[in-house]
């Protein structure tokens, strides 16, 4: 039985009256991607952890390339986070890197190296929750198992004229229904992939193209002129603002510092720039001059802006010279220590986010000619 929804015209869309139109619409207009139409599941497993909280696009620009450096889950197992951390610089949320390194170890591990296929199994790896582990095996298996991520939740929404913020519990809970109650018995794989390309290239925020939609006849917010209005806007996260200074500390050989961020919190254990927070009325020289002893020629090279979710940092990024170790970054050094002295040309061995990318570069851009 469908979930209670408010009716705002009409009786509300049969379920099985939504698999053939919407079938047919994705043969048509279906995207092409490269962890669709496989029966690996380790691919399609690194694939749902990249799409996590990131554009496919992006995803895209990045997946080809890390399933050649790990093509299996042993490949990925047996590299160090060093290895994985830079070959995920530029996707961001780097905990999914973790988790997705962990659960290869696992399957390794504990499951001879084969992603499991049992959905309670499945979803004991980390990172991998309700939505994940049902993309993953009906891709995959063909399993008939539900899915809700953003693009789901807005054609739902729309379709039934959801009338809550779909990031409450009692809303959410009717969601997963009806995303169980529409599930078709045969190809619910493709159907699931293929309400996902609905919700990302038809059903789109905040105008959907109903003409193109094959879901027009049943969808009872088209019907009632109020599709703009759905999904119903939830609570919205407060952004941050914190002022930070970084410093590109050079030594006589024109290598420099790069510090290991804390092992909690915002990209944890990521490489950085010696940096600090400011405090409010604190001095940023000050504090820049307390960061790395003996410094030399200090100069401010500019600023430079980054934005997380729920953070939005802006650092002031000083150059200096001082005297610095002249040990050599190997593989031991870059997993054990917590500080090291690179050049520019090896920061692609490192797992360096894009928030010390701005930084390095702003202070390299201010060493450089203005010819180069």
């Amino acid at each position: 039985m469908l979930p209670t929804v408010k009716k705002t015209v009409g009786i509300l869309p049969d379920p099985n009256q939504l698999a053939a139109p919407l079938l047919d619409w994705y043969a048509r207009e279906g995207r092409s991607l490269p962890w669709r139409g496989v029966d690996d599941l380790y691919a399609i497993l690194v694939s749902e952890l990249m799409c996590q909280q990131t554009r496919i696009d992006t995803a895209l620009r990045y997946f080809g390339s890390f399933m050649e450096r790990f093509p299996t889950a042993q490949a990925l197992a047996s590299a160090s986070e060093e290895e994985v951390m830079s070959a995920w610089a530029g996707l961001g949320f780097y905990r999914r890197a973790r988790n997705l390194h962990r659960a290869a170890q696992i399957i390794v591990e504990e499951h001879g190296g084969r992603v499991p296929e049992c959905p309670d199994t499945l979803g004991r790896l980390p990172g991998l929750g309700r939505y994940t582990v049902g993309a993953i095996l009906s891709s995959g298996r063909n399993a008939k198992l539900p899915i809700l991520d953003g693009n789901v939740i807005r054609v739902l929404s729309r379709v039934y004229s959801i009338d809550e913020a779909p990031d409450r519990a009692a809303p959410l809970r009717r969601l997963w229904e009806l995303a169980e109650a529409i599930l078709p018995d045969d190809r619910p794989g493709d159907f699931n992939q293929a309400i996902m390309d609905l919700g990302a290239t038809v059903c789109r925020h905040p105008s959907p193209n109903c003409t193109s939609c094959p879901f027009v006849g049943f969808c009872t917010s088209h019907a009632s002129g109020q599709a703009e209005e759905f999904p119903r806007p939830g609570r919205r996260s407060k952004v941050k603002t914190v002022r930070r200074v970084a410093l590109f500390c050079e030594g006589s050989d024109g290598r420099f510092l790069l510090r290991r961020r804390p092992a909690d919190g915002l990209l944890s254990r990521l490489w950085e720039l010696p940096s600090a927070d400011l405090s409010e009325g604190e001095d940023a020289e000050s504090v820049v001059r307390r960061l790395v002893p003996k410094l030399q020629g200090l100069s401010l090279s500019g600023t430079v802006e980054h934005r997380f979710s729920h953070r939005h940092w802006t650092t002031q990024v000083y150059r200096a010279t001082a005297p610095l170790p002249s040990v050599e970054m190997s593989a031991e050094s870059s997993s054990e220590s917590n500080e090291l002295v690179v050049r520019e040309e090896q920061l692609s061995e490192l797992g360096i986010p894009t928030a010390t990318k701005k930084t390095i570069d702003c202070a390299l851009s201010s060493k450089r000619p203005p010819d180069e």
